[in-house]
């Protein structure tokens, strides 16, 4: 059974940082693409991040210079590190497999930045 279970988030002021982890099982991680995505409130997923298994990354250019996205394939554990944080980085923070989810979603983590 695929989980993904998200973690990490919380509420900051604009410029700070957060590290997001998202923690998988139920399938073989290291042979997957992961990606976050997130979803503000009314508006559809997008995509943020996306690590291939070997370590190549790919951003939205929302995020290009800002996000980092790493992965750990012995703790299949993927994590997205967020910094100078903006309001308009607020929504809720997913992880899935890249570039198009293939599972469930998870519950998500809440990010809202505001001064």
């Amino acid at each position: 059974q695929v989980q993904l279970v998200e973690s990490g988030g919380g509420s900051v002021q604009p410029g700070g940082s957060l590290r997001l982890s998202c923690a998988a099982s139920g399938f073989a991680f290291e042979m997957f693409t992961m990606a976050w995505y997130r979803q503000a409130p009314g508006k559809q997923y997008e995509l943020v991040a996306a690590i291939s298994g070997g370590g190549i990354t790919n951003y939205a250019d929302s995020v290009k210079g800002q996000f980092i996205i790493s992965r750990d394939n012995a703790q299949n554990t993927v994590y997205l590190q967020m910094n100078s944080l903006k309001p308009e980085d607020s929504a809720f923070y997913y992880c899935n497999t890249g570039l198009n989810p293939r599972f469930n979603w998870g519950q998500g983590t809440q990010v809202t930045v505001s001064s």
